[in-house]
């Protein structure tokens, strides 16, 4: 039954996970303002010293350490019933989210990617791996992509991309500041509009009540298989 893990409130309750600094989470606090029916009431990581639990704290938020991964599911869903989470972001956060938790929450996971998936996704490629990937590849193009989390690593329906192009000279630092600046735009965005959603009744899988073509944030073709083609 989903009755109890999706509420029907005014404001939507988010859950974001990381395991880093926390940067996301507060671009993200910084744009759920009160023209967004969403607030983050949740914060959790698989790092105990995690920035991201530091910046929960100081936004007076719930922040919660949970090492639990994989095929354990039970601490980190019973926090999110126990918050009556409606959304979940993941925003930096390195562990795979247990399947029972997938389930619990199917269509109502979003993830933050620093490349254009499906390039450059699955086990193993995340932060500097990511961006050393782009550049030994000679892609013309990396980015940013949101999508929603399933079972598998950067598998699920993606929701909104945003390219940033490769420029001659780039370092997986030069180019990791240029695609994370681009996450801090692009997930607010998309968490804003999926509380929206969420806040108008939409029940079930975000990749369907986002699907009626009013969000539209590039011009740029979403498929993007062209620029991993080196010149």
């Amino acid at each position: 039954m989903r009755t109890g893990i999706f509420p029907s409130v005014p404001s939507v309750p988010i859950a974001v996970l990381a395991s880093g600094h926390g940067s996301n989470l507060q671009a993200l606090q910084e744009a759920l303002t009160g023209e967004v029916p969403g607030r983050i009431t949740l914060v959790i990581s698989d790092r105990r010293e995690a920035g991201a639990l530091a910046k929960a704290r100081s936004f007076g938020i719930a922040a919660e350490h949970v090492t639990a991964d994989g095929s354990e599911a039970g601490p980190l869903l019973a926090l999110l019933r126990q918050h009556r989470i409606a959304l979940v972001v993941l925003a930096g956060y390195l562990k795979r989210v247990p399947e029972a938790v997938v389930a619990a929450f199917r269509g109502r996971i979003v993830n933050v990617h620093p490349a254009l998936l499906p390039a450059f996704g699955g086990p193993g490629m995340y932060g500097r791996h990511v961006h050393e990937a782009v550049l030994k590849s000679g892609a013309r193009l990396s980015g940013a992509t949101v999508h929603l989390v399933d079972e598998q690593y950067d598998h699920g329906a993606i929701l909104a991309q945003w390219p940033v192009p490769v420029r001659a000279g780039d370092t997986p630092e030069t180019l990791a500041a240029r695609v994370l600046e681009i996450e801090h735009r692009l997930l607010p965005a998309v968490v804003s509009l999926c509380c929206r959603r969420i806040a108008q009744g939409a029940t079930g899988d975000l990749a369907v009540a986002l699907s009626d073509g009013s969000f539209t944030l590039s011009s740029t073709p979403t498929d993007f298989r062209h620029a991993l083609v080196p010149a």
